[in-house]
């Protein structure tokens, strides 16, 4: 379930990104995941590890929603405790 929530929070950017450049197609997302704390509370107990196959699922199944599919999603394991939108294409 906290794999969706990221997801969600995750396609809202890169919805967000696409707008502000007028995408019609994204055929790419590179993104950097560390430990997220989805409670975003900063205690360490809050902190949970993301499935990186649960999370490309929903990304792909949001963003499908939105007219943007076949999209090859990147996602690199990083240290630290946030996502980062590395690039889209």
């Amino acid at each position: 379930m906290h794999d969706f929530i990221l997801a969600k929070e995750i396609a809202d950017k890169v919805l967000e990104v696409a707008r502000e450049n007028k995408l019609e197609k994204i055929s790419q997302v590179v993104l950097e995941l560390g430990s997220v704390s989805l409670a975003h509370d900063e205690f360490e107990e809050h902190t949970e590890d993301i499935s990186v196959d649960n999370l490309k699922f929903g990304l792909e199944e949001i963003l499908k929603q939105s007219g943007f599919d076949n999209i090859d999603f990147k996602i690199t394991k990083v240290e630290g405790d946030n996502w980062k939108l590395v690039s889209m294409a």
